[in-house]
């Protein structure tokens, strides 16, 4: 299992991991008995020295995931098995796959995506560190607040990941195992998903009391804040008062020994109410924007007419919507300087496993394993906010017939070049999908490479089956099933043949796009007015509000607000929610999720693949940019209900009596 850059960067200092750490293999469980002795042995030499503690307490971070992992060699199956793409190999590196097609049981979850027990080892040393942090008589008042703070988050987010990917889980007790203990009573239940998430609650609730309001260098961005644990907050509690776990019947008959209800068999509005305001604790700490880049007269796309012109936020006015939008992901902007990253990772560009390699052309030294599906190709609107099924006579969308004629002019839009063969269908859509989409005739520009092989950079990338990336005799199977790829990662500088000279970029884990739209869809939801008791921060549905909301994560995409239709009721309201969440994060890894709790898998899941008809070459232009359904081995997605968890490992099962296995597994 390759460990993350995140791992390596998260502190300074992991190049000593080795002294506190001994062994980190994913496969080892929860209450290794062993490994616990070892760290006990070696815990007073620990705890005598800052810096020997400083290293014990990077080597828990060393179990985060690398969030950045998308899709090669990925901690999680959540993007590779998102309904937004799939990879052009059914193999170990790209293993999210085979979720979508059905090949995970529980046995395989043994070495695939293992993290169960990772995760509580983390716990477990994280209260170690809690329990024994005073034994460290060289820290200062100040870094041992931090410590707390930063342990704290710790407990709260491995139980968020483990809710996350495995449902309710055993909340572990926040003492020290007893080593004299008998074996029964290491063994323990699952609690429910309410209880886990109090559990998440109550840590960031302590974390956000210790830790800092921010951090200055850039070599620091990678440790927690308050904002950070706030964000946690936001998204448990989204996640919590949605469908999948607040009332949902379809798990009433999972219960444990007690007889309490692993899911909640009572739908709890309130949850709306809480989840509002965890995301309005966020807002109102006033530390966070989305991030916006200034109006460029020579290069910044004019707004369409219907777009209010009044500056940003009240309006699209005085900024670039595509640099807004982009910059944040392609490292234009260090992460210390932009207002909208919460929390983020560091990206190893250079690397086989990050965004770029699997999403860049061949033809630019990249993996082009990446495939898009149209539908989320389809989802990103005109430029005048209209969806492509209504568009306008502004702004047209074609139809079959014209669909794929060119554009006839070259032009630019920011930092990309439309080329004159741009096909009619990708014209004057939002900023958001050139931000986003690589298609037929994109032209990456790649500059960054400075070798001697022409065409390398500034190409005309093109997908037809005798394109400049179709695949050569010794690799057959290397090609582009749907004609779009990913370009969200990617600097206009960019280009994987010479990776030493990518952009080094961060990814952003918690970003305030979300926190507006949490806030959103929670009070849409609402019923009455909720009252928070940390921070006495009142909410109750308001379309106002709601708006003001969505609609600055609008006006920085350049695109009109939320219409009168959209408005009109808590059903048309959650429909354009839904809509902005898929745009907005798009490629982000976090449709997987929105998609379980909103209960909407099963729908999404079971609609066909489709994109661009591939096996037409460039004297058929017209065939190629025609919807074509993709039936291969690739493509047979395989939903159950089942597949709304990952499955517990099956060694796991074997090492405590009492842990259930999730439901159909």
């Amino acid at each position: 299992m390759t460990r993350n850059n995140l791992k390596s960067a998260f502190f300074a200092s992991l190049a000593a991991l080795a002294l506190a750490v001994g062994g980190s293999s994913c496969k080892k469980e929860y209450l290794n008995v062993d490994e616990y002795i070892y760290d006990m042995v070696n815990l007073d030499t620990v705890f005598a020295k800052q810096e020997r503690l400083r290293q014990y307490i990077n080597g828990i971070a060393s179990y985060l995931p690398g969030e950045s992992r998308l899709w090669t060699n990925s901690w999680a199956p959540f993007q590779g098995a998102s309904d937004e793409n799939f990879t052009s190999w059914n193999d170990d590196r790209h293993a999210g796959i085979k979720f979508l097609l059905g090949e995970i049981t529980p046995y395989t979850a043994n070495t695939y995506f293992n993290n169960y027990g990772t995760w509580y080892k983390g716990i477990r040393k994280a209260n170690t560190v809690l329990a024994r942090i005073d034994e460290c008589k060289e820290l200062s008042l100040t870094q041992k607040r931090e410590y707390l703070g930063e342990m704290y988050f710790f407990r709260g987010y491995f139980m968020y990941l483990l809710l996350q990917q495995y449902g309710p889980a055993v909340i572990p007790s926040d003492e020290l195992l007893d080593l004299g203990g008998d074996a029964a009573s290491m063994v323990q239940e699952r609690s429910t998903y309410d209880d886990c998430v109090d559990y998440v609650v109550k840590n960031m609730e302590k974390a956000y009391t210790y830790l800092p309001v921010s951090k200055d260098a850039l070599s620091e961005v990678y440790r927690p804040t308050t904002g950070a644990a706030l964000a946690v907050l936001s998204r448990v509690l989204l996640t919590a008062a949605s469908p999948m776990y607040n009332g949902n019947p379809s798990y009433a008959n999972w219960k444990r020994s007690d007889g309490k209800p692993f899911i909640s068999q009572t739908a709890d509005n309130s949850k709306w109410g809480r989840a509002a305001a965890a995301a309005k604790r966020v807002m109102e700490t006033g530390r966070y924007e989305l991030y916006t880049y200034p109006f460029d007269k020579a290069t910044t796309d004019p707004l369409a007419p219907n777009v209010p012109t009044a500056p940003y936020p009240n309006g699209a006015g005085g900024i670039d919507p595509y640099r807004s939008y982009k910059y944040s992901f392609i490292g234009e902007v260090p992460a210390t300087s932009n207002p909208e990253v919460i929390w983020c990772t560091r990206v190893n560009p250079a690397a086989g496993d990050s965004p770029l390699w699997l999403s860049s052309p061949s033809h630019i030294g990249g993996g082009n394993g990446l495939n898009i599906t149209q539908d989320l190709v389809d989802a990103y609107k005109m430029k005048d906010g209209r969806d492509i099924n209504n568009s306008s006579a502004a702004f047209p969308y074609p139809d079959a017939a014209s669909a794929s004629l060119t554009i006839g002019t070259a032009k630019n839009i920011s930092d990309v070049q439309l080329v004159a063969n741009t096909p009619r269908m990708y014209n004057n859509r939002e900023a958001r999908f050139y931000a986003t989409i690589g298609f037929n005739h994109s032209y990456w520009k790649g500059t960054s490479y400075t070798g001697s092989t022409a065409n390398i950079k500034n190409v005309e990338i093109t997908y037809y089956s005798n394109g400049n990336t179709a695949p050569v005799n010794t690799r057959p199977n290397d090609y582009n099933h749907t004609g779009y790829t990913g370009i969200k990662y990617n600097h206009f500088a960019d280009n994987m043949s010479q990776t030493g000279s990518v952009m080094a970029k961060v990814f952003p884990v918690f970003r305030y796009a979300e926190i507006l739209l949490n806030y959103a869809e929670a009070l849409n939801e609402m019923s009455g007015a909720y009252t928070d008791t940390v921070s006495s921060i009142t909410v109750s549905r308001d379309v106002a509000e709601i708006a003001a909301a969505v609609n600055r994560v609008r006006f920085r995409a350049g695109l009109p607000g939320m219409s009168a239709e959209e408005l009109a009721s808590p059903a048309t309201i959650r429909a354009a929610i839904k809509a902005e969440r898929r745009v907005e994060f798009a490629l982000e890894g976090r449709r997987y999720h929105d998609l379980r709790r909103w209960l909407d898998a099963p729908e999404a899941y079971s609609v066909p693949v489709t994109g661009m008809n591939v096996v037409a070459t460039s004297s058929q232009r017209q065939q190629f940019f025609t919807r074509t359904t993709i039936s291969n081995a690739l493509t047979r997605r395989n939903w159950s209900f089942k597949m709304y968890f990952w499955p517990i490992p099956k060694n796991a099962l074997d090492k405590n009596s009492k842990l259930v296995q999730n439901p159909s597994w």
